[in-house]
C-alpha cells in the first residue's frame, strides 16, 4: 500500500485482515488525496467508505437462526473465526452468539472463540479435539472461508454427519461435495464478484466528486442503508443444497 501511495493512484480500495494496523498507512494515503475504500471492515477509521452487502448482524443472526433450526437449540457448541483482529469475522460471530443466548439459553459454548477458520487444517483438527473432548457438541459455526471446510472434513471422519452441525461461510465449488453430504448443513454468503463491482463503482464515483446517501440507489449494491461512512446493502446469498451447484458454476 505504501508503493500505491508513491505511485499516486486514485483510489485504494481493501479488505483488512488487520483493521488497526492499517490505519496509519490509510491516513496517509487519504492526506494525499487518495480516496480508500474497505469491504468488511465497519471498524475502520482512516476511509471515505466502508461498504457491506449485508449488514453484520442481519449475516450474524441468519447463520444464528440456521444453527438454533439445525441443533434444536440442544447441546454445545464452538464458534470458529479467521483470527481475532478480522473485524468482520467477529461481527457475524457477535450477532450469532447474542441471537443463540436469546432464543437458545441452555445452549453454551465450548470455549472462547477459536480463531482458525482461515485453515482446513486447524479447522479440522480444532473439531476432532472438540469432539473428542465434548460428547454433548452439536455443532460448529464457522465464520472464514476455510472453518466449515474443515469442520466438516472432521465430522465426516468421525461419523457424525447429522449429529454434530456445521454452519457458515464457504465457497460454494469448495464445500459443494461436503453439503451434498450433509457434513455442511448450509449458511449465507454473498457474491465476492459483485463485491469486486463495488469496488470498481464506488471509486468511479468518489474520484467525479460524488457522494453517498442513505437510501441510494447505487451500481451492483441497489438500495443502501448509510450509517456514518458504512454503506449497508442487503444482498446475502443461502447456501444449501438448492443453491450450491449454481452457485459453483459461478465460481462462487
Amino acid at each position: 500500500m505504501e508503493d500505491l501511495i508513491a505511485r499516486g493512484v486514485d483510489v485504494i480500495g481493501v479488505v483488512p485482515n488487520d483493521a488497526e494496523v492499517l490505519e496509519p498507512v490509510l491516513k496517509k494515503a487519504m492526506e494525499t488525496g487518495i480516496k480508500v475504500i474497505t469491504h468488511e471492515s465497519t471498524a475502520s477509521m482512516n476511509k471515505d467508505y466502508n461498504f457491506e452487502l449485508v449488514s453484520s448482524k442481519d449475516l450474524g443472526v441468519a447463520h444464528g437462526k440456521l444453527f438454533a433450526e439445525q441443533t434444536g437449540c440442544a447441546g454445545s457448541y464452538a464458534v470458529y473465526v479467521g483470527s481475532l483482529t478480522v473485524p468482520a469475522h467477529n461481527a457475524w460471530a457477535d450477532a450469532a452468539v447474542e441471537y443463540l443466548a436469546e432464543a437458545c439459553p441452555d445452549m453454551k459454548q465450548v470455549s472462547d472463540r477459536f480463531g482458525v477458520a482461515e485453515s482446513v487444517d486447524d479447522s479440522r483438527n480444532t473439531t476432532l479435539d472438540l469432539i473428542r473432548a465434548n460428547e454433548d457438541l452439536s455443532g460448529i459455526l464457522a465464520f472464514g472461508s476455510q472453518g466449515p471446510i474443515g469442520a466438516a472434513r472432521a465430522v465426516e471422519e468421525r461419523n457424525l454427519i447429522g449429529e454434530v452441525k456445521v454452519v457458515g461461510l464457504f465457497s460454494a465449488g469448495q464445500g459443494q461435495k461436503l453439503v451434498h453430504s450433509g457434513a455442511i448443513t448450509g449458511g449465507y454468503v454473498w457474491s465476492p464478484l459483485e463485491a469486486g463491482k463495488a469496488f470498481v463503482e464506488l471509486g468511479q464515483l468518489l474520484v467525479e466528486g460524488g457522494s453517498v446517501a442513505d437510501g441510494d440507489d447505487l451500481p451492483v449494491l441497489g438500495p443502501v442503508t448509510l450509517d456514518g461512512t458504512n454503506i449497508f446493502a442487503n444482498l446475502p446469498i443461502e447456501l444449501s443444497t438448492e443453491t450450491v451447484d449454481g452457485l459453483a458454476d459461478l465460481g462462487l
